[in-house]
């Protein structure tokens, strides 16, 4: 494994540690500890049963993930938290025996190996009853258990207080058993019973089982018990020479020191089965016949996610989503037929301020999610601070175009400016990016998955797709020389351009209702006549040939002011929920399951006001009159979810399925699993699904 994947993992698991602190901090006294309300994986703590002074019970710690949700074996592997335990026989603490844990799987998540139980598993604790203890009583067993619970996106620090009652039975007395710890102890790996040895080098780590060479193996997997000992996701070698099962593993940039003894577990087949092993330095023999095939294709493909996020960025500049910055993008072209030297600054620098703007959106998603936040691709227009702060400015370049005022601001007509292509770059990326279209969600998808160096070469690689054209227009002459001279008619183009800049104006300000309110959306239109009087006056100062910019200065500075304190008291956003002309309900899991199980077909559909491509989908092929006969005749359960507003929940279920962001569409026909529709749907689609 690289360096760098070793150095993410550490962090990673610094990180929940860091998280799991100040719990443990607050565990004296013990009536104060905290418990995890409506964990992710649910534990009890259960007793085997009753016996006598010094004799030994088991306790079992029961753990339930949510489906989705994983948990961690005692080794996690690259990344995670295994169970931590303190135990205590009423308030005092005691020393319980070692967890005994069945056998773990196996995740590989970008490049990253977990050792995981992604289904309901049993931990089993030996329990020693005290050789002071009365017969008859009942021992208060208690545990205060802290764990990782993680999907493949994000991982959760929880904690919970166990207790189970232990009945003290007098000597010879009889006592009684749960049957169900037969099953639990029939899952652990089983003792090995031989003697297994291991040679180590630099490179590698092979280790002699001695195992029936008629016990049959199915893709076999070796744990160990030691940390940073074997490289987890690289591939593992399994060879039988007669008796003996060689496993060979490749050893970690950063491994631990030679150990003097191996402890571990070789799972044998799917089926959960494995021994339990323990190795001390000896011969190993070499050779023999192949048992697995230990070449692991990787989950992920790199450079050809890097080719999507390209591809992605060049057919956004197409997309819906990129109309309401079309004034700044049509000046920007107009301005590329000057001369050669200056269209190719202007290139460059309008290319660098969209590569820097998707570079410092997906390092503040990566650094949310990584903080444990649920967010995806557009969280930007999630924050209705964000959402207010960019329809002022649209008020002001659309103030700007009218000719209200005059203002160097991006992109504008005039002499060749690299800095302002550079800040069109900047504001036109930031604007563009909410939605996503074609190869574009795959890519977004991966970047939140793969390590973070990764991840960012897919932002970037985003950005360089979105300048494409503006790139090519700058060192292409020929492309060039298709574009009108500049001259005077870029006057009355600049007005024609306030056009749409105005309408995205009242997009924002249109969502700025649906995020925050009535109120809030009328305050908003206060501020935004306000600063529109602020810059007339301002652009009848400068038309007088007087100094405007203190005046205009401190207008904004006011108006930001008064914002500031008035807009958070009357953010009150409105429920959620979406108005169909088809028979509908919201998104969740739960309704998903249910309306599955009915044998019907389903339709899913996530959306967002501020997602343009959404709402031309929805007008285009969603609320249309054929669509709804199709569906009523079909009986199609239609599920919606509307991620205008930050939604963890629909962000788990966009992340697992691959998407970053809206739209999405996913189509379950009876007893399959979904099929992700086009980002861009036809008229007739939908309807003919239905047939």
């Amino acid at each position: 494994m690289p360096a760098y994947r070793r150095l993410i993992a550490v962090l990673l698991q610094v990180l929940a540690l860091v998280l799991a602190v100040p719990v443990q901090a607050q565990m004296p006294p013990w009536g104060e500890a905290p418990t995890t309300h409506d964990p992710h994986i649910a534990p009890a703590l259960i007793a085997e049963g009753s016996d006598a002074p010094s004799r030994t019970v088991m306790l079992a710690i029961s753990m339930q993930p949510k489906p989705g949700w994983h948990g961690y074996w005692k080794n996690p592997g690259d990344a995670g938290l295994g169970l931590k335990l303190e135990t205590y026989i009423g308030s005092k603490k005691v020393e319980f025996g070692q967890p005994l844990y069945p056998v773990p799987g196996t995740l590989l998540i970008s490049g990253l190996m977990n050792h995981v139980f992604d289904r309901k598993y049993v931990v089993l604790v030996p329990f020693t009853i005290p050789q002071n203890a009365t017969p008859g009583t009942i021992l208060p067993a208690r545990i205060y258990a802290q764990w990782l619970a993680c999907t493949e996106q994000i991982c959760v620090p929880e904690n919970a207080i166990l207790e189970a009652k232990v009945p003290v039975a007098a000597p010879g007395e009889k006592v009684w058993h749960d049957p169900r710890f037969d099953a639990w102890r029939a899952a652990l790996p089983a003792p090995l019973g031989a003697k297994a040895s291991f040679a180590i080098d630099s490179k590698t780590v092979r280790i002699g089982i001695p195992l029936p060479k008629s016990l049959a193996l199915s893709g076999p997997h070796l744990f160990p018990e030691t940390d940073h000992l074997i490289a987890y996701a690289a591939p593992q070698e399994f060879r039988r020479k007669d008796d003996m099962l060689v496993v060979t593993l490749k050893r970690p940039a950063l491994a631990a020191d030679d150990p003097t003894e191996i402890k571990g577990v070789l799972r044998l087949n799917g089926a959960g089965d494995g021994v339990e092993f323990t190795a001390s330095p000896g011969t190993v023999p070499t050779g023999g016949e192949l048992v697995a095939d230990p070449a692991a294709k990787p989950p992920l493909s790199l450079p050809l996610f890097l080719l999507a996020a390209l591809l992605g960025g060049l057919i956004l500049n197409v997309m819906p989503c990129v109309f309401p910055i079309l004034s700044l993008k049509a000046l920007s072209l107009a301005r590329a037929g000057e001369s050669e030297a200056e269209a190719r600054a202007e290139g460059l620098a309008y290319t660098a301020g969209v590569v820097l703007a998707c570079a410092i959106l997906g390092a503040v998603l990566l650094a949310l999610r990584a903080a444990g936040q649920e967010v995806g691709w557009a969280f930007q227009l999630q924050e209705p601070g964000v959402v207010v702060a960019l329809l002022l400015l649209a008020v002001t370049i659309t103030a700007n175009l009218t000719g209200l005022f005059e203002f160097a601001i991006p992109g504008f007509a005039g002499a060749a400016n690299p800095k302002s292509a550079f800040a069109t770059g900047l504001l036109a990326a930031f604007v563009a990016t909410p939605c996503t279209g074609p190869f574009m969600a795959a890519a977004m998808g991966a970047a939140l998955l793969l390590p973070v160096a990764q991840g960012m070469l897919l932002f970037i690689a985003l950005g360089l797709g979105i300048a494409q054209p503006f790139l090519a227009v700058a060192y292409i002459p020929a492309l060039r020389r298709l574009l009108p001279r500049p001259g005077a008619w870029m006057v009355w183009f600049k007005k024609l351009m306030a056009v749409p800049m105005a309408l995205t104006a009242l997009a924002l300000l249109w969502l700025c209702w649906r995020l925050g309110g009535t109120w809030f959306g009328a305050i908003c239109a206060f501020f935004a006549l306000a600063l529109v009087i602020a810059l007339a006056a301002t652009g009848r100062r400068q038309r007088a040939g007087k100094a405007a910019g203190w005046m205009l200065a401190g207008l904004l500075l006011l108006i930001a002011l008064v914002a500031a304190e008035k807009l958070p008291k009357l953010y009150n956003p409105p429920k959620p929920g979406i108005e169909s002309i088809l028979p509908s309900q919201p998104f969740s899991e739960e309704a998903l399951a249910k309306a599955r199980a009915s044998g019907k077909p389903v339709f899913v559909y996530f959306t967002a006001d501020w997602c343009l491509t959404c709402k031309v989908n929805e007008s285009a092929a969603i609320e249309r009159e054929e669509t709804k006969a199709a569906f009523e005749k079909a009986g199609v359960q239609v599920l919606v979810g509307d991620w205008t507003r930050r939604d963890p929940a629909i962000t788990r279920f966009l992340t697992a399925q691959g998407a970053a962001g809206v739209p999405l569409y996913l189509w379950y026909a009876p007893g399959k699993d979904a099929e992700q529709l086009p980002q861009v749907l036809s008229s007739g689609l939908l309807a003919g699904k239905a047939q």
